[in-house]
């Protein structure tokens, strides 16, 4: 488990993941060096990874959350065959383990949806598939999960958030990405928190240049910064995903109310019989059933409910994996591709 510091160091990153170490021990009252040996011993205990992100809709993509079961025996090398692609997230394996469950980034643009329209459809080991285009998020990207990010006061905040570390007179522009932009973003999602002289490295700008156009792209809300940890060490044992249908509406309100409850890192309208889908983290099945019982039995608008218990996860936030070795199993790579 995560003593204080941990956690507060990870609050610290949601809040201002290309912080520098001096500020966030300055907000912590701890030194630098100490800040700097739980930031790499998280990484590699916690799999503790700051990641930046593109707005979907500013990039001009739509996410399409994708429900696949696979034939017995396959399900994790499909599984692992997704999290292998650059345009697929937050791929899980859920209900008894033949089911798969992923985040397609698509272009907006129908016509250049290939794995949904081509790829998918031509794999033998899938037996069944449903896609359901994620419409408006409540919780979940830009916005953490309230017990990964409840440790530090106001003023903590306040002063990890300060641009006066930067030692920078530059005003923010707002802008929107364009295809210039890739390179940087990549290099993002492999590390959030890498320096401007490797992202200038990466896309062969000149390190005031890299620094203005992140400035810019955050000004704009082009770019996010998350961060990925294993949810476990805050004693989130119990994961499900809880896929519901609720009256156009009360959808609104409904999963406003959902976005409020401490239990869920994630609430999304989708299309799709089941309109409204959450992830919700719990200690142990018990504590599931009272979070379904009490809390979400009260909201009478919820007419159905499936509840999808998520047995792994392989590929979290980032589209780009740092690390094939850790989501691989011992058979080829070869025997699923995708």
């Amino acid at each position: 488990m995560l003593d204080d510091l941990d956690r507060a160091l990870i609050h610290a990153l949601h809040v201002a993941g290309r912080a520098p170490f001096s500020r966030i021990a300055a907000a912590l009252g701890v030194s630098s060096q100490t800040i700097a040996r739980r930031y790499r011993r998280l990484r590699e205990e916690a799999s503790l990874r700051v990641v930046g992100l593109a707005d979907p809709h500013r990039a001009g993509q739509t996410q399409w959350l994708v429900r696949m079961t696979a034939a017995a025996g396959s399900a994790e090398d499909l599984a692992h065959a997704l999290a292998r692609r650059p345009d697929t997230s937050w791929v899980k394996l859920t209900s008894g383990g033949t089911d798969i469950v992923a985040i397609i980034h698509a272009p907006t643009d129908a016509a250049g949806n290939s794995l949904l329209l081509r790829d998918i459809p031509r794999t033998n080991t899938v037996t069944a598939v449903s896609a359901h285009c994620l419409l408006h998020m409540y919780l979940g990207g830009p916005t953490n999960w309230r017990r990964s990010a409840n440790t530090l006061d106001e003023e903590q905040q306040r002063l990890l958030r300060s641009n006066e570390a930067t030692g920078t007179a530059y005003v923010p522009v707002p802008r929107q990405l364009t295809d210039a932009d890739a390179d940087l973003l990549v290099a993002l999602q492999k590390d959030g928190r890498a320096s401007h002289a490797e992202l200038a490295q990466a896309t062969g700008w000149s390190p005031v240049t890299v620094a203005r156009r992140l400035a810019d792209l955050r000004a704009g809300g082009a770019l996010f910064f998350d961060v990925e940890v294993d949810t476990g060490l805050f004693g989130a044992n119990t994961r499900a995903l809880l896929w519901m249908s609720v009256s156009p509406a009360h959808l609104d309100h409904v999963a406003t109310a959902l976005a409020g409850h401490d239990e869920l890192a994630f609430v999304a309208a989708t299309t799709g019989p089941t309109n409204l889908v959450a992830q919700a983290l719990c200690s142990d099945p018990a504590d599931l059933h009272r979070y379904l019982t009490r809390r979400l039995g009260s909201l009478d608008a919820i007419h159905t409910l499936e509840t999808s218990p998520v047995l792994r996860n392989v590929k979290a936030a980032s589209p780009v994996l740092t690390d094939l070795a850790r989501i691989r199993r011992a058979v080829p790579a070869s025997r699923v591709r995708l």
